[in-house]
């Protein structure tokens, strides 16, 4: 068995020696890492040079299959117990493709293939069934109508407005010409007109409601059966999750072998942990007694949110590096590299931050703490080990471990400016629901490319993220969710526009779509990589520059500026 898994790296270098500056572990660029559950002694593994050379051979292989969808690929860099230096390769999940030479999946997959194949089905059935739900044509049909009785109610109400008018007009005239019984019957006339006008308005809204009724009842219908297969969705995917994590068990360099469950200490691990190339690539190497020296994931096949094929990814946030201390344990513990560590905060080893990019406390009291955020930084941690530092990642770093703190809304990673995050999880709630119920002020600066004609006004168009174009978002008048912003030119100078965005609402990527788009301002801002033009190393000319809100604790008004930095 070892031996259909083992391949000579030459085999990936177009049979050329290994130099002796491809030493195994030498030109590392970026390190897997973890700490042991037990000991809470550090690991690390490197993706050399080596490691990223032979994955790029096997990438060259792989160029000759076709995927019907992207997934990640690994090599694992290992020494046999004789010495000698050897591969071994691996892929995410399941592949259609050639299953010989590949490390096979974890013990016990086994065990729940069935009901995980029976499960995924079912899901693709939900998910099929919820875009039926999510685009019926009745709500195109109830949107034109419930616009027409708008038009039509406005008509009426018009024409009544009209006719109170001239009733009003014709009764003080009959009120200065007529006495006696003459006057009464003609303002009993009016009063009789007055009330055929309420009639008609009682006739109009019968009417529509027994037009629209069919509508809002199939509407309500399929919102009920979009929440339960929502809630079923959940159901089979947290109890396909519960039986996987049961059922797989993995082995480090320490001889130790424990299911999956065991590792979540607490918390959750989301459907598919060991599933992924490092845990497979790391569980047969301890398995068989080969010593890791270098390991590199890359992604392979059509893209899928931010990962590009022949892109190398390091140790996911969510899946992989939960359980990276246990699969290393039993190597050669090492000395992380770490960014400073204030006294008595717990040791969280960011490898490979964005270094340069500081943070600056703007406010702080025992409920909630506003920073400066640069760009380039991304607020809270990505999926992947390389993208893991954050703000919040930082922050929490100057906190006992443990302490609670949470943002109360994002920054895109290209835009700058103001980061409110909460020190309680009642805090939270609180500053949540005012975000939530557009109590918050909100100021955003920015520099766009072109001359805005209009000094002021507000853009309202609905944003919508396409899956297959992630994180792109564009504007989609069916699907969409309503977005709006005002906006206020405050200096023109050349073919650029310097604008105050005060956004109503807070969309992904709302005010550089609205910047954008062509019935928004048609000016990109500045640097926009996305729905722009950037150059290298220009930033993204946009800004959090204020925040006003209410204190959840003392109910005193909060306003919090930063300063503009272009």
């Amino acid at each position: 068995m070892l031996d259909s898994l083992l391949h000579a790296p030459t085999a990936w270098l177009d049979g050329a020696p290994i130099a002796a500056a491809q030493r195994p572990a030498a030109g590392a660029d970026y390190h897997y890492w973890g700490y042991c559950p037990r000991t809470g002694a550090a690991y690390t593994l490197p993706r050399s040079a080596l490691a990223r050379a032979v994955a790029q051979g096997l990438m060259a292989q792989l160029a000759g299959e076709t995927l019907a969808e992207g997934k990640m690929f690994g090599v694992l860099l290992v020494q046999t117990p004789t010495g000698k230096l050897a591969v071994l390769r691996a892929f995410s999940g399941l592949w259609q493709g050639p299953s010989a030479g590949w490390v096979p999946p974890l013990p016990g997959r086994p065990q729940v293939a069935l009901q995980e194949a029976r499960t995924l089905d079912q899901l693709r059935t939900i998910k099929d069934r919820l875009l039926v739900l999510e685009r019926l044509p009745e709500q195109d049909t109830y949107a034109r109508w419930q616009q027409q009785q708008q038009a039509d109610r406005h008509i009426l109400n018009q024409r009544h407005r009209d006719r109170k008018q001239a009733r009003d007009l014709q009764r003080q005239t009959l009120t200065d010409t007529l006495t006696g019984e003459p006057l009464a019957e003609a303002l009993a006339a009016l009063r009789q007109q007055s009330r055929g006008d309420k009639a008609e308005r009682r006739r109009f809204k019968r009417q529509w409601r027994d037009r629209l009724a069919p509508l809002e009842a199939a509407l309500q219908s399929a919102d009920a059966e979009i929440t339960a297969l929502r809630q079923q969705r959940r159901d089979l995917s947290r109890q396909l999750q519960a039986d996987m994590h049961a059922a797989y068990t993995l082995t480090n360099f320490a001889g130790e072998s424990l299911p999956i469950q065991a590792l979540a200490r607490g918390g959750n691990l989301p459907t598919g942990t060991g599933d992924c190339c490092a845990p497979k690539l790391l569980h047969t190497a301890a398995q068989y007694g080969l010593e890791p020296l270098a390991m590199a994931e890359f992604w392979w096949g059509p893209a899928q949110g931010d990962r590009r094929a022949g892109e190398f990814y390091g140790a996911c946030a969510d899946r992989c590096q939960p359980i990276m201390g246990f699969l290393l344990s039993g190597l050669s513990a090492q000395v992380l590299q770490t960014a400073t560590i204030p006294a008595g905060a717990h040791p969280a080893a960011p490898l490979h931050p964005c270094q340069g990019l500081e943070i600056t406390v703007l406010y702080q009291d025992p409920w909630l703490i506003a920073v400066e955020k640069p760009a380039g930084l991304l607020s809270v941690p990505g999926r992947y080990r390389d993208r893991a530092d954050s703000a919040l990642s930082r922050l929490r770093l100057t906190l006992p471990e443990g302490a609670f703190l949470q943002p109360v809304h994002r920054l895109d990673q290209d835009t700058s400016g103001l980061l409110l995050l909460a020190l309680d999880a009642d805090t939270h709630r609180q500053l949540s629901q005012q975000f939530a119920q557009r109590q918050v002020a909100k100021t955003y600066q920015a520099i766009v490319v072109g001359q805005v004609a209009k000094s002021s006004g507000i853009i309202d168009l609905p944003l919508w993220g396409d899956p297959t174009q992630r994180p792109r978002q564009q504007v989609n008048w069916p699907q969409g969710k309503p977005s709006q912003t005002r906006f206020e030119v405050l200096h023109r100078e050349g073919d650029f526009t310097r604008i105050a965005f005060y956004p109503l609402t807070g969309r992904t990527h709302q005010l550089r779509v609205h910047a954008a788009h062509p019935q928004g301002l048609n000016a990109p801002i500045a640097g926009d990589r996305l729905y722009g033009h950037s150059e290298p190393g220009q930033r993204l000319h946009l800004h959090a520059q204020s925040l006003q809100f209410t204190h959840p604790h003392s109910q005193a008004a909060i306003l919090i500026n930063s300063a503009v930095p272009f």
